[in-house]
């Protein structure tokens, strides 16, 4: 596979590791555009949030969870931003699932949320599209859970 995430979960490309277990893995990003900037990523390719097994992100989403709380616990940030894009229509750049942890400090002016232009639909339209049928949906973690 010529996935440059899979590359660096695999050992074949080097990556300054910050964390890893059996199933995961974060490394710091390349773009140096922030101090701390990481990437967590399964070790198992999945394309994005949208194709991923429950039992994978679980896994992937407690990764997150541990080295957020080091950097605040363990590293003196305050919190973090936790950034994803599920497809390419919503700006995923590498097709491996991959959630971007950035470590903030209050203060330091690090503007991580993108500007948008303002909603195009009255709420109520937007609202009964999105809106999910609670049974179906119970029913379907239901099976999703006895699955894992």
């Amino acid at each position: 596979m010529d996935c440059i995430f899979c590359k660096i979960a695999a050992g074949e490309l080097p990556g300054r590791i910050v964390y890893e277990d059996e199933d995961t893995m974060v490394f710091m990003d390349i773009a140096r555009d922030v101090d701390g900037h990481m990437i967590a990523v399964p070790k198992k390719h999945v394309k994005n949030v949208l194709d991923c097994d429950p039992h994978t992100l679980h896994r992937l989403m407690d990764t997150v969870k541990r080295v957020s709380e080091h950097c605040v616990e363990k590293c003196g940030y305050d919190g973090v931003n936790l950034l994803n894009a599920s497809d390419e229509s919503a700006g995923q750049s590498v097709p491996h699932l991959h959630i971007h942890i950035i470590p903030r400090k209050k203060d330091d002016g690090i503007d991580a949320w993108p500007p948008f232009a303002g909603a195009e639909s009255a709420p109520d339209i937007v609202y009964e599209r999105l809106k999910m049928d609670r049974a179906a949906d119970q029913a379907e973690a239901h099976k999703e859970v006895n699955e894992i």
